[in-house]
């Protein structure tokens, strides 16, 4: 069975069909922590401002806050 390794952070993918394993591989390299367990977001957030994006799906129809914070 295809498998690979990560060099960067040791996650071990295998896969029975190779071309699988390849798209695998690809999404793992754009995702990769770098190191086992470290923790990050690809969304930047900025923690002073902690306002709905979306202010007008904020709550439904009967004023039932939909989002929790």
């Amino acid at each position: 069975m295809p498998e690979f390794t990560c060099p960067d952070c040791g996650k071990h993918l295998f896969h029975e069909n190779e071309i699988t394993l390849k798209i695998e591989e690809t999404i793992h390299s754009k995702f990769c922590r770098k190191i086992q367990g470290e923790t990050h977001s690809f969304m930047h957030r900025d923690l002073a401002h902690m306002k709905t994006f979306d202010s007008e799906r904020e709550n439904d129809t009967a004023g039932t806050a939909i989002l929790k914070k």
